[in-house]
């Protein structure tokens, strides 16, 4: 990762987007930002979000209440700011509402529209919704998402209040280039399929499976949309939270995506922690970004897995072809609730983690010049 006070420099000639994972910034995390939503949840071991608040301090220590917005990226906005991306993109699993209209589904994350500042203050671009959380409290925890996001002056993709506003991509006009960004949820992540949006109610873009006429369907909605210079990213959210087995199912769907519509990156989300990383035809195929933030300090379980260890993924592409040209990989801890710089052996180990996993697709992540995590592999940058 970029080493204190040091951040690339030059003129790129490319666009660089950035992406994340999981961004779940409700429950524990909203509690401890300066206007929460009442701490009342209901799952079977926690009836207050103010518990997962204590896990976190018994863990790591005190963790300060009242927090401004910008709290919660902790390092991440140093990074950013070094990086200079040209979009920013993340996967926001949480209702932004003060909605009581609960789901019965186990777990409901939602952060108030207040707390929700704290999108604008990373600069975020484009927040995909197709997910398993946001509708956790219903459909107007769902509209007011939409609604706040709209006032932040932040693109949604993946939900809306009918089916045409949720199959529609977020279109952000870069200087080099149009970025369209479409977002779909599978059910294989949980997505139950009554959260899909219809003619006369509010929902998210749900895919029905992961079959390959499934895949050319979508890559029809692509190129009936597309211009004939724009750039194109593909959020999807599926497969399950743990292990690092890519279903047969995933690697076919997102292949095909780049075969039939030119989409320079499948950005796959769900999992956990992070999954393997493909390079097929010049098109960058991330199958699982990990958890970007979320409240699960001090939960067993899973520690195998290192889910505190988040990654911000740059991707630099060719703004003539949309081609791959360069992948930067940037390690954070979440700690305390906000992102935090991991020492160098956290570093190495999702390194490690992440390079065992890519060698399947024969591509390895090392360590350059400037001891930032690279991407390389049997692909030719730019082609």
């Amino acid at each position: 990762m970029p080493e204190e006070g040091h951040c690339p420099t030059g003129h790129r000639n490319s666009v660089r987007v950035f992406l994340c994972g999981d961004v779940m910034c409700g429950r524990g995390i909203d509690q401890v930002l300066a206007h929460p939503c009442s701490p009342a949840i209901y799952e079977d071991c926690m009836r207050s979000a103010e518990g997962y608040v204590l896990l976190a301090e018994q863990a790591n220590g005190p963790i300060p209440r009242g927090n401004e917005s910008s709290y919660v990226w902790g390092a991440a906005l140093d990074q950013l700011a070094c990086m200079e991306p040209d979009a920013r993109i993340i996967n926001l699993e949480t209702a932004v509402t003060r909605s009581n209209d609960r789901a019965i589904k186990g777990i409901n994350y939602r952060i108030s529209p207040e707390n929700a500042e704290c999108l604008a203050a990373a600069k975020i671009d484009c927040c995909v919704l197709a997910n398993n959380h946001v509708l956790d409290w219903g459909r107007a925890g769902l509209l007011e998402t939409l609604a706040t996001l709209q006032k932040l002056g932040i693109r949604a993709a993946g939900a809306g209040r009918n089916d045409r506003e949720a199959r529609a991509p977020a279109a952000l006009n870069l200087a080099s280039a149009r970025l369209l960004i479409f977002s779909f949820g599978s059910p294989s992540s949980g997505i139950p399929f009554a959260w899909a949006a219809k003619s006369d109610a509010a929902g998210i873009n749900l895919l029905p499976d992961l079959c390959e006429a499934s895949a050319f369907e979508v890559a029809d909605q692509v190129n009936a949309l597309r211009r004939p210079d724009d750039l194109i990213v593909v959020s999807i959210h599926w497969g399950s939270n743990w292990g690092y087995r890519i279903p047969d199912e995933q690697r076919i769907f997102a292949r095909a995506l780049i075969d039939k519509a030119g989409v320079s990156i499948v950005h796959g989300h769900s999992s956990h922690h992070p999954r393997a990383i493909e390079v097929y035809r010049g098109g960058l195929i991330l199958y699982g970004c990990g958890d970007f933030l979320n409240d699960y300090e001090g939960i067993s379980g899973y520690e195998r897995y290192r889910d505190d260890l988040a990654v911000m993924y740059f991707a630099d592409l060719d703004p003539v072809n949309g081609s791959l040209q360069a992948l930067k990989l940037v390690p954070l801890q979440i700690k305390n609730f906000r992102l935090s710089i991991p020492s160098p052996r956290d570093v190495e180990w999702v390194r490690q983690a992440l390079d065992e996993t890519c060698q399947q697709f024969g591509t390895r992540v090392i360590f350059d010049s400037e001891r930032q995590l690279a991407f390389i592999g049997q692909w030719t940058p730019g082609l």
